[in-house]
C-alpha cells in the first residue's frame, strides 16, 4: 500500500468515526427532545400520518435480521425515497439499544415515557422529526448521506462499534 492509499485510508475511518459520534449524538438529542420515533410500527403509523415533519430515517439491522425485517426495512425505503426523506442504514442494534435504552429508561424513571419495566423497545428503525437542537448533527448525517449515495451507495451505511 502506497503512503497516499494509506492517508486515505486513515481519513476515510476518521470520517466514518466523525458521523458515527455526530449520528449518536444526534439520536441521543432527538430522544430527548421527544423527536424521536423508534419502532416499526410506531414509525410505519408516524409516516402515513405526518411524513412531513421526518427529516432522517435509520434503518437498524444486525446479521440475525428476518425476512420480515427485511420486508418492513423495503417498504420504509421505498416510502422514505417517495417522500424525500435521507434514509441510513445502520448495523449495530445492540450499541443502540444500549445507547438510547438507558436514556428511554431515565426519562420512564423521571415520570416522562413509558412505564420504566417494559421491554426496551424496538430499535429497527428510528425517525427524526423536526430536531431544534442539533440540526448541525443532523446536518453531517445529511452530507455523508449525500457524499454516499454520489458515490453510487444508494443506501449509505454505517456501522456503530460498541465502545
Amino acid at each position: 500500500m502506497t503512503p497516499e492509499q494509506t492517508a486515505g485510508c486513515n481519513m476515510m475511518e476518521t470520517r466514518m468515526e466523525t458521523v458515527c459520534s455526530a449520528l449518536e449524538e444526534l439520536l441521543v438529542a432527538a430522544l430527548e427532545e421527544d423527536c424521536l420515533t423508534m419502532g416499526i410500527y410506531e414509525s410505519a403509523k408516524l409516516l402515513n400520518a405526518d411524513p412531513d415533519s421526518v427529516v432522517l430515517c435509520v434503518l437498524a439491522s444486525d446479521d440475525q435480521e428476518d425476512v420480515g425485517l427485511q420486508i418492513h426495512h423495503t417498504l420504509l425505503r421505498s416510502f422514505c425515497c417517495d417522500s424525500d426523506i435521507t434514509i441510513l442504514r445502520v448495523a449495530g442494534v445492540p450499541r443502540l439499544r444500549r445507547l438510547l435504552g438507558r436514556r428511554r429508561e431515565a426519562s420512564a424513571d423521571s415520570g416522562g415515557g413509558a412505564d420504566g419495566g417494559e421491554e426496551p423497545g424496538d430499535f429497527n428503525c428510528l425517525l427524526v422529526t423536526d430536531p431544534h437542537a442539533d440540526h448541525l448533527r443532523l446536518q453531517e448525517v445529511g452530507t455523508y448521506c449525500m457524499e454516499s449515495r454520489s458515490h453510487g451507495q444508494w443506501l449509505p451505511e454505517l456501522v456503530l462499534e460498541e465502545r
